[in-house]
């Protein structure tokens, strides 16, 4: 064999073996880069809702985003040893917003459920837990969810609220770009209802003023399901990470305490439940 054949056979395998390699491991297995970008450049873009209400506004002097989501997007980059980044984002855009790597992560009124659970991933460990109420006019006459049978409802776009309240009890789903703008549409008689997380509507109910007319008078929550950490998929050292942060705030309880401080009520019986289960292990 000539010498120019031996060096074209030689750099030949020395390219094809180790893509064979790479072609024969599975799915998923390609080291995570997001957790080692977020500590190279010392920061952490977070995806936030600030739908008004204790889970997330706009503070009016500061301008600053204050309550629930703020609260643990900045505890949770201390955690991780960097600086954050709060990225406001909306119910219909902000799964697209992680997808396009606009933001790291999400804490965004965003429930675990299978649909989401495909195509993005989650610290598995949950930091609250919620269900979707409906706002109405007292004299409205809807004390069910039956009630709401053959009526138009306004919602988000993109809420998980849509499929159960069309399939389960026949009501008329409408969507809207934003909840602020879905509750617009039901001050302005283009639903009989608006259903959201109840962490947004019961704030208003408690507060009275422009909403006194209105109540939430449906006592058990639609979908009920736990608000998680959401990451891209695959992300496998981002969600151990994340998962382990979240873990100690239920261990220390910090959560319980977040949620007193923000007034935030009626207490959430599931963080009791988290804080006793990860006070018993050594973290």
């Amino acid at each position: 064999m000539d010498n120019n054949k031996y060096r074209q056979k030689t750099a030949w395998r020395k390219w094809f073996i180790p893509l064979a390699l790479v072609a024969l491991l599975p799915v998923g297995v390609q080291a995570d880069a997001t957790l080692d970008k977020i500590k190279s450049r010392g920061k952490v873009a977070i995806g936030v809702m600030i739908n008004g209400g204790d889970f997330g506004s706009i503070d009016p002097v500061t301008k600053q985003m204050t309550g629930w989501n703020p609260e643990l997007a900045r505890r949770l980059a201390s955690d991780l040893g960097v600086e954050v980044e709060l990225v406001p984002v909306q119910t219909a855009t902000r799964a697209q917003f992680l997808i396009a790597g606009k933001v790291d992560l999400l804490i965004a009124s965003m429930e675990l459920n299978a649909e989401r659970a495909q195509s993005l991933g989650y610290a598995p460990t949950p930091f609250y837990r919620v269900g979707g109420t409906a706002l109405t006019l007292r004299n409205s006459g809807i004390a069910r969810w039956e009630d709401l049978r053959g009526k138009n409802v306004c919602v988000s776009q993109g809420s998980s609220f849509t499929r159960p309240l069309a399939a389960d009890y026949d009501a008329l789903p409408k969507g809207y770009k934003s909840s602020s703008d879905s509750l617009l549409a039901l001050k302005g008689g283009q639903c009989v209802a608006a259903v959201h997380d109840s962490t947004l509507l019961q704030p208003l109910v408690r507060k009275g003023g422009e909403w006194a007319d209105y109540h939430a008078p449906i006592a058990n929550e639609i979908l009920p399901a736990d608000s998680v950490v959401w990451t891209r998929k695959g992300e496998a050292d981002t969600i151990a990470a994340v998962d382990r942060v979240v873990q100690g705030w239920h261990r220390s309880g910090w959560l319980i305490e977040t949620e007193s401080r923000l007034g935030i009520t009626p207490p959430q019986p599931a963080l009791q439940e988290l804080h006793t289960k990860f006070s018993a292990t050594n973290g």
